[in-house]
């Protein structure tokens, strides 16, 4: 299936975290690349007016159209091609846009290429890759694989509202330190898997 032909169920990206997948297709030959490509499987629904929603992979899946792929390998979980909008969008929960409000159905089917990056992603990736290594180093960090939903979201919203944009931008390590050291503080204490001391 084309790229172009797949639309996204979340409306943001994490630019960083698209840069570091385009930069791991640039280090592979274009045999290799093809063979990557070829084996990447998105999961995606069929939704309303028989279009195609990829459920995962998103960043994988820019990378992959900004690096002038055409094609990837789809897998369809389910075809839900009978609901209506609306009805579509409740069942899947609504994507989030980049204001961090509920989509509207208006803004919902938009392509892949219209995915814009959002702060929180950023900090979303910091909680996968960051966050266990230094759970092992420094107590009273909380746990990114909780069970509560949106676990991930919720605490990168915090971190968003504490830690400046800018030095996002600008020193992404300082940034980290900076959410990390808030983490476990009482600052935070209202999040769910807080694990500092009270």
């Amino acid at each position: 299936m084309t790229l172009n032909e797949l639309h996204p169920t979340q409306l943001t990206l994490g630019k960083r975290k698209v840069e570091e997948k385009r930069a791991d297709l640039k280090k592979l030959s274009d045999k290799k690349r093809r063979a990557h490509m070829a084996a990447q499987l998105y999961p995606a629904v069929k939704g309303p007016d028989k279009k195609f929603y990829v459920l995962d992979h998103h960043h994988e899946a820019m990378a992959a159209l900004l690096e002038g792929a055409k094609e990837v390998g789809v897998g369809i979980v389910c075809d839900l091609s009978h609901l209506a909008q609306k009805d579509f969008w409740v069942y899947l929960d609504h994507p989030i846009t980049a204001a961090g409000s509920i989509a509207t159905t208006s803004t919902a089917s938009a392509s892949l290429s219209a995915l814009c990056p959002r702060g929180s992603r950023t900090w979303r990736t910091i909680l996968i890759e960051a966050w266990p290594h230094r759970s092992k180093q420094k107590a009273g960090l909380p746990s990114p694989m909780s069970r509560s939903s949106f676990f991930e979201f919720l605490w990168a919203n915090h971190f968003r509202d504490h830690v400046a944009a800018s030095l996002v931008k600008r020193k992404y390590d300082d940034a980290t330190e900076q959410a990390l050291t808030l983490a476990p503080s009482s600052k935070s204490a209202f999040l769910p898997g807080w694990a500092g001391k009270k």
